[in-house]
C-alpha cells in the first residue's frame, strides 16, 4: 500500500510541498558520494579517454578541463535554485516556476529520458564485465546472456532503491569503497611503472598537455574533444535530487553537487596524466591512439600493469557502472514522484511507500521502462541501441542548459543586489546555459551525419533520429497530459515573477 501526499493540484508560491520521503537522512558526506556515483567516474574515463585521445592527442588533459567548465557554471545554477526551491523534482519544478508548466514538464522528461535511456547502456556494460571474469572472459560476448544479467541488474538496483534510502546509501558506500580502493590501487601500480621505467610507452610529463594555444591551432578538435568530455561529468545532480532527504537542504545538495564537481575534474585529470604518462599516446600496444583500446583503454592496459592482478580494473569498472546504476534510477524516480505531486503526472506517481519512505510506483516503473528499453532495443538493433545512447548528450544539454536559463531569469530581480548574486546567479549560470545549449545543436549537427554512429535512418544519422524522436515523444504526453482530467489543472498554472 501507497499514500499520496498531495491532491495533485499545483502548489501555489514557491513553497515545498511535503511528499512522504525521509528527510534528514543524508548528510554532506552522503551527498557527494551519491555525486560521484552517479558519474560513474572509473567507466566513463575507461570509456572516454581513448576517444578523447584519439580527437585531441597529448591535449586531452586541457580538454577534460575545458569540458568542466560549463558543467560548474550549471552546478552554480542548480545550487542557487535549490536553496529557494529545494524540491527533489529539481529542473521540472525550477523550469515550471520560471517558465512556466509546458517548460517544466519536458525539463522533467528531459531528465527521466536521460536517466531511463543511459540505464541500458550502464545494464549492458555491467553484464559485460561480470562476465568477462569468468573464465576466458567468451561469455561477455553472448548477448542473450549479457541481456539478462543487465536486465536482473536493474531489477536489483530497483528492488534496493525501492527499499529505502539508507539501505541504498549503504549499498552505494560498499561499491563507492570497492572502485576507488581498486582504482587506487590502479593509480599506484601505474606511478611505480612510471617510476621505473616499466612501460616502453612512457611519456613524460610537459605543461604543453595544458597549453590551449597549442590546442587551439585546431579549433574543430577542441570542439569535439571538449563535447566528448563534457557529458563525462554528467550524473552529480543526483544530489540534488535527494534535497528532501538531506539535512539543511536548502544548502548541503547545493554543496555536495559543487564540491563533487571539483572532485570529478581532479580525479579525471590525474588518473587521465598517470595514463598518458605510463602508457603515451601512440597508436601502437596499449597507446592510447590505438583505435582498438579507444572504447576501453583500462580493459587494454590491465594485464601490463597489474599482471595477474588485471581483473582488480574490471571489477572497479563494474563497482562503478554498479553504483551508477544504482544512483541513476534515485532522480529519475523522484522527478517523477514530484511531478505526479505537483499534478504535471497522474496521482499514482505521486505517491511514496508508507514504510519505505520511496518512491514506490515512480521508481518500480523506472526500473521497468529502463529494462523494457534495454530489451526492445537490443533485440531490435544492438546498433540502435548504442546510436540511442550515444544520444543522450542532446538530453543532458537539453535539461542543463533549461536550468542555467531558469537560474538567470528567476533571480533576475537580485542580481544588482551584490557581486555574488551577479556572479553566481547570473553570469556564470547564463555562460554555461549558453555553452550547453551550443553543445545541444553542435552534437545534432553531427548527429545529422550519416556517418555518425552505427545506424542511419531515412538518409539521417541513427544517433540523430533517436534523440529527437524521443524528445518529441516528450512533446506528445505533455499534450495528452494537458487533456487529461487528472493533470489539466497543472497546465493552467502561470509562472511566478521574479526574485
Amino acid at each position: 500500500m501507497e499514500t499520496s501526499t498531495s491532491s495533485g493540484r499545483p502548489q501555489p508560491g514557491g513553497t515545498v510541498p511535503a511528499k512522504g520521503l525521509r528527510a534528514g537522512i543524508l548528510d554532506l558526506g552522503d551527498s557527494v558520494m551519491l555525486g560521484l556515483a552517479s558519474t560513474a567516474p572509473v567507466y566513463s574515463l575507461a570509456a572516454t579517454l581513448g576517444l578523447i585521445v584519439a580527437v585531441n592527442g597529448d591535449y586531452t588533459p586541457l580538454i577534460l578541463v575545458l569540458g568542466f567548465i560549463p558543467v560548474l557554471f550549471i552546478a552554480y545554477a542548480f545550487r542557487e535554485l535549490n536553496s529557494a526551491m529545494p524540491d527533489c523534482g529539481t529542473t521540472f519544478v525550477w523550469a515550471r516556476k520560471t517558465f512556466g508548466p509546458w517548460a517544466g514538464w519536458l525539463g522533467g522528461w528531459g531528465v527521466a529520458l536521460a536517466g531511463t535511456v543511459v540505464l541500458a547502456n550502464l545494464a549492458q556494460v555491467a553484464g559485460q564485465y561480470l562476465w568477462l571474469l569468468v573464465g576466458d572472459g567468451s561469455l561477455a560476448g553472448n548477448t542473450w546472456l549479457v541481456t539478462a544479467t543487465g536486465v536482473a541488474f536493474i531489477a536489483l538496483m530497483t528492488f534496493v532503491n525501492h527499499r529505502g534510502i539508507r539501505l541504498g546509501e549503504h549499498v552505494q558506500r560498499t561499491l563507492t569503497y570497492v572502485q576507488y580502493i581498486s582504482l587506487g590501487i590502479f593509480a599506484v601500480a601505474l606511478m611505480v611503472g612510471i617510476a621505473n621505467g616499466g612501460s616502453g610507452n612512457a611519456t613524460p610529463f610537459t605543461f604543453e598537455w595544458f597549453n590551449p594555444t597549442g590546442a587551439f591551432t585546431d579549433p574543430g578538435a577542441v570542439v569535439h574533444g571538449a563535447l566528448l568530455a563534457l557529458f563525462i561529468y554528467w550524473g552529480w545532480d543526483t544530489c540534488l535530487a535527494l534535497n528532501e532527504e538531506t539535512e539543511n537542504p536548502a544548502k548541503t545538495p547545493g554543496r555536495g553537487a559543487v564540491i563533487s564537481a571539483f572532485v570529478l575534474v581532479a580525479i579525471y585529470v590525474s588518473v587521465a596524466l598517470l595514463v598518458m604518462m605510463y602508457a603515451g599516446s601512440g597508436a601502437e600496444g596499449i597507446g592510447l591512439g590505438n583505435s582498438e583500446n579507444e572504447s576501453d583503454v583500462f580493459l587494454a592496459m590491465k594485464d601490463v600493469v597489474l599482471g595477474p592482478w588485471g581483473w582488480l580494473i574490471v571489477v572497479a569498472v563494474l563497482a562503478s557502472v554498479l553504483s551508477s546504476t544504482q544512483t541513476t534510477i534515485l532522480p529519475t524516480a523522484r522527478g517523477t514522484l514530484s511531478m505526479g505531486v505537483h499534478g504535471a503526472l497522474p496521482p499514482r506517481f505521486g505517491k511514496v511507500h508508507p514504510r519505505y519512505q520511496t518512491p514506490g510506483f515512480s521508481t518500480q516503473l523506472m526500473g521497468a521502462a529502463a529494462a523494457a528499453y534495454y530489451i526492445a532495443m537490443t533485440f531490435l538493433s544492438e546498433n540502435l541501441l548504442a546510436d540511442s545512447i550515444s544520444s543522450i548528450s542532446l538530453f543532458i544539454a537539453f535539461y542543463y542548459a533549461l536550468t542555467g536559463f531558469a537560474c538567470v531569469w528567476y533571480f533576475r530581480g537580485t542580481l544588482r543586489g551584490s557581486a555574488r548574486n551577479l556572479w553566481f546567479r547570473g553570469i556564470l549560470p547564463l555562460l554555461g546555459a549558453v555553452m550547453l545549449a551550443a553543445a545541444f545543436f553542435v552534437s545534432a549537427v553531427q548527429m545529422w551525419d550519416p556517418e555518425y554512429g552505427d545506424t542511419m535512418i531515412f538518409g539521417v544519422g541513427g544517433a540523430f533520429v533517436s534523440g529527437v524522436v524521443l524528445l518529441l515523444l516528450g512533446v506528445v504526453l505533455a499534450v495528452v497530459c494537458r487533456f487529461l482530467p487528472a493533470t489539466r489543472a497543472y497546465f493552467e498554472a502561470k509562472a511566478l515573477p521574479a526574485k
